[in-house]
């Protein structure tokens, strides 16, 4: 469905997410201007490219295929926008310079992460192949990313299932609770893209932009919520159900999503559901 769009993560956009994951200590030597300021962004797919473990189309809307090694996999709930890219030809007239990000659609997503403690980049954390995060196939229109927009209504909920039984995973939260959102956060993304180096956890955005022949969409997840203390220390097997729901708040209660979920039979208006078994290949 997105194999054309290039894939970025926010790592750091909501408040003690990082800290939770254990990653924090990732990014001691990343500088930011202002303590809630995002860390970074990690690419999770480059299309056009031959090899290497980003050339994997990593999104499903129904599956989780953990990885062989893996026994600490956790659901990473977000919202994904699904952006226009557009670029401005640098003087040289071929370096490409990301000079705006059109938010299109947004849904519900699944930054689904491993535990890694020695990987040297987030990326590697990211996309291990097939099947190792996903996005709902029901996006919903933005009318505009500014106060007041369509998004500032929604909120995310998570679910985990297993036996029968249903927890919530990740913290009922409201979208515009992100640490920067709006055009805050898109100059922001943008600023990363243009100027992002390669030191520690980080990658230089703007090298993976050209080696992806400059692609004019993307995928863009813009950062986790926190964990409630079940989803803090439960991790992922085969036979689960992972379920992100990115719901309008105005017209659902929180308790209501959970019955929802408790079900799997959820509205067809006004939420974005992504529901994923996870199996083993």
């Amino acid at each position: 469905m997105f194999n054309q769009y290039i894939g970025f993560g926010v790592a750091g956009n909501f408040a003690g997410h990082l800290e939770q994951a254990g990653e924090a200590a990732d990014f001691i030597a990343v500088e930011v201007k202002e303590t809630i300021q995002p860390k970074a962004i990690f690419p999770f797919y480059l299309p056009n490219i031959d090899s290497g473990s980003l050339a994997t189309y990593p999104l499903s809307a129904t599956i989780i295929t953990p990885p062989n090694d893996a026994d600490n996999l956790q659901i990473e709930p977000e919202v994904a926008l699904v952006c226009d890219v557009v670029y401005a030809t640098d003087i040289d007239g071929v370096t490409q310079t990301v000079t705006a990000l059109i938010p299109r659609q947004f849904g519900a997503y699944n930054d689904c992460s491993i535990r890694k403690p020695n990987a040297k980049k987030i990326s590697e954390k990211k996309n291990w192949g097939v099947n190792s995060k996903g996005i709902s196939d029901h996006l919903i229109d933005i009318d505009h990313f500014t106060t007041g927009g369509i998004l500032d209504r929604y909120r995310i909920a998570s679910f985990h299932c297993r036996d029968g039984e249903i927890h919530r995973y990740g913290e009922d939260s409201a979208v515009v609770g992100y640490s920067y959102f709006h055009h805050t956060l898109l100059d922001w993304i943008i600023e990363r893209m243009n100027h992002q180096q390669d030191i520690g956890p980080t990658e230089n955005i703007a090298q993976l932009l050209e080696q992806s022949q400059y692609p004019t969409q993307a995928v863009i997840s813009i950062g986790a919520t926190r964990y409630t203390p079940y989803g803090e220390t439960h991790f992922l097997q085969a036979g689960d159900t992972s379920i992100v729901v990115v719901y309008d708040g105005s017209r659902y209660s929180a308790s209501e999503i959970m019955q929802m979920a408790t079900t799997h039979e959820f509205s067809d208006d006004g939420m974005s559901v992504l529901i994923q078994q996870v199996t083993i290949l």
